[in-house]
Formats: C-alpha cells, structure tokens, sequence
C-alpha cells in the first residue's frame, strides 16, 4: 500500500471527473435558482463551516466570479456582533445551532437573495439550523455535501434533519466517508477532497448562472482581478451597485 502524490492525484481525478461530468440536470437547476435570484436584484449568500468555508470564498468575491456574492462566517459574531474573539475559541462552536440565528440576523440579506451552504458531513447545528432558517424565511437553498458521509453518520441537529433534507438542490460532492481518500495501513486515510470538489462544483454553477444571464441580455456583473490594470476600478463600480449588501473581508 503507498499513499504518494502520485496515488492522490489517480484517486482525486476520478473524483473530479464523475462530479465535474455527473448530476447535469441539478446543476442547471441550482443556476436557475441562482440566475432569476441575480436577476431580481438580489444576492448570492454563501456559508459554510471549517473547510466547507472554502466554497463560500469560491464564489464570494473573487477574479472571474459574480459581485453580487456574499460569505457568511462564524467569524462575523466577532466582526459585526460585538462578540469577544474567544467565542470562536471552542472547537465545536459549528455544532450549535443558536449560533444561525445570530449569523443571519447580522448578515445583509434581503429577500430575494439565495443560499448555498456547504458542508460535507451535513450535520452539525450550525449549518443545519442556518439551512432550516433559510427555507423558512423562503430563500432558494442549494447544499453541497457528501451524499456518502451525511449517509453514514447521525445529526447533531436537535430536530434529527440534516442539510441534505432541507436544500431545494443537493448536489454530492463525491467525497467517501471521512473525506480523504487514500487509507493507511494503521487505520485513518489522507488526501481529502471535497475542498477540491466543492470548487468545481462552485465554478460550474456559477458559470451556468453567468450564461442564463447573458442569454437575458444582461451583462453579467462579474470580477476583475486586482492585480490586472483597471481591474480594482471596474469592481469598485461593481460593487458599488450593492453597497451595504456585500461584505468583503479576509
């Protein structure tokens, strides 16, 4: 058994290839959603916990993505809330559900903006909760998870529910159970992937949204790099469209 850079890359290809071609018609679905949420004016809010917080800064505020994009965090407790930096200290702050609703109630959100909430296990209270919130004051919700990981293991929610249950969209990520990929002869494996996969998934709606848009005769509001000329001017003006709307923070 060898667990080389090699082996990774066979496995994470694989992976890759079956999400990157598979789940076609959920795909157009989560850009439909994604695409008439644009159109009204609204926002695409994104959230995720841990790692899962990588596909919220996939599709918020980045080159080559859409401006009217904001990522939700548990760090904004502390950012916007007031909160003490210890709040984020306990490892399992992402289990407890109380914490969505503080999370919304300090994001921008209005009523024609739509979610995308990534988690791979789909079960801790934080995300389960936030997704619970969002149907109920009726956004459109697409999730991005592990159909085999969320399959294998209980929710922390109290309600029993995970975010595959809640979402309007459930694409899989392909991650196996535990994430990595590659196991070790002791037990445990490495080499995960779902970081991976949630971006591609991420940069395939996104550029689903971005050709709904252009066939609507809209241009498509979407970002310069910075560090192209004229880049940092023709995204102030971008994101001057939602201001108060959208937050860009590191």
């Amino acid at each position: 058994m060898s667990v080389t850079s090699g082996d990774y890359l066979r496995q994470v290809a694989e992976v890759v290839d079956r999400v990157g071609n598979g789940q076609h018609d959920l795909k157009l679905r989560a850009a439909d959603l994604l695409a008439d949420s644009v159109r009204n004016g609204g926002v695409i809010q994104a959230f995720g916990c841990g790692h899962s917080e990588a596909l919220a800064m996939e599709i918020a505020g980045r080159a080559g993505g859409l401006v009217p994009t904001n990522r939700i965090a548990l760090r904004d407790i502390v950012l916007y809330g007031g909160e003490p930096l210890e709040a984020l200290a306990d490892p399992t702050v992402e289990r407890n559900p109380a914490i969505a609703h503080r999370l919304y109630q300090l994001a921008p959100i209005k009523p024609d903006d739509a979610f995308v909430i990534a988690s791979n296990s789909g079960i801790n209270g934080a995300v389960v909760e936030m997704a619970l919130l969002v149907k109920e004051r009726g956004h459109p919700l697409i999730a991005i998870t592990s159909a085999q990981h969320s399959a294998g293991v209980a929710s922390r929610h109290p309600s029993g529910r995970k975010l595959g249950d809640i979402a309007d969209v459930v694409l899989d990520n392909g991650a196996p159970y535990g994430d990595a990929t590659l196991p070790l002869p002791g037990g445990g494996a490495v080499g995960a992937v779902s970081s991976i996969t949630a971006a591609l998934l991420a940069q395939q709606i996104i550029a689903e949204v971005v050709d709904r848009l252009l066939a609507a005769g809209i241009t498509p509001p979407v970002y310069l790099s910075d560090n192209v000329p004229g880049g940092k001017e023709h995204n102030a003006e971008l994101e001057a469209r939602y201001a108060g709307r959208i937050r860009r923070t590191a």
